[in-house]
């Protein structure tokens, strides 16, 4: 895995595919300490859980973990993750629109979070597992935007504080990040993608559950969670 003499690094880990790689990247170099926000999704309780599985996983000591609530986000509504009023769409891989499982501006909530714990416990790096091809076209997920979040970085924390973003998968296809995930060992049967279900089968049908398939289809392995259908 390589020395891990780089300090310390938050990396956000939502308990899915791509943020669990992620943490496998950023493990390679730093000390992980690992975010997971709640904020009224629909699968928050399987989510929680696999957030468990993989920090105990990479054994990620109790003082390196923070759980943290944003209901605001439930509260504020506009999206089918939190809004029960609204349905979580069916899939569909060709669509040009943004789908209305997006979350409204949620990770630059999410970033501020990490960002204040990174200052706190002297990290220098926040790790997210954002990707602009496999993403559904979410606003937040683009380099574009971490660049200037970075920029909001330098300009609202302490002098000397270091911190930066990085987004080690932004411009990998999902089967990239799969193989990435088998090659660094990464656990990839605890993740949860799904948008639907809290266990103990995904759904199949929703956007994140049709991108992670087809990457495993793609990447030539057999993934390793349970699904009531298979696209």
């Amino acid at each position: 895995m390589g020395g891990r003499s780089g300090g310390i690094a938050v990396c956000l880990v939502s308990g899915g595919l791509d943020s669990c790689v992620t943490a496998a990247v950023a493990r390679t170099r730093y000390k992980l300490a690992l975010l997971h926000v709640r904020y009224g999704q629909l699968t928050e309780r399987r989510e929680l859980r696999a957030f468990n599985e993989i920090a105990g996983f990479y054994r990620v000591p109790i003082e390196r973990r923070l759980v943290v609530s944003v209901d605001h986000l439930k509260h504020i509504g506009g999206s089918s993750l939190t809004d029960r009023a609204l349905s979580v769409p069916n899939a569909d891989l060709k669509r040009r629109e943004i789908p209305s499982t997006y979350v409204p501006f949620r990770n630059a909530n999410i970033l501020s979070i990490a960002v204040s714990w990174a200052e706190v416990i002297g990290a220098t790096r926040v790790f997210i597992g954002a990707m602009e091809e496999d993403s559904s076209g979410y606003p937040d997920c683009r380099e574009i935007f971490y660049q200037a979040f970075n920029r909001a970085i330098r300009l609202g924390t302490k002098p000397g504080s270091k911190i930066r973003i990085e987004t080690p998968i932004i411009h990998m296809s999902k089967s990239e990040v799969v193989k990435l995930g088998f090659r660094l060992g990464a656990p990839l049967h605890l993740t949860w993608s799904c948008y639907r279900s809290n266990g103990p089968l995904a759904c199949g049908t929703c956007d994140s559950c049709a991108l992670r398939l087809n990457g495993f289809r793609e990447a030539g392995f057999k993934d390793p969670i349970g699904y009531r259908l298979r696209g």
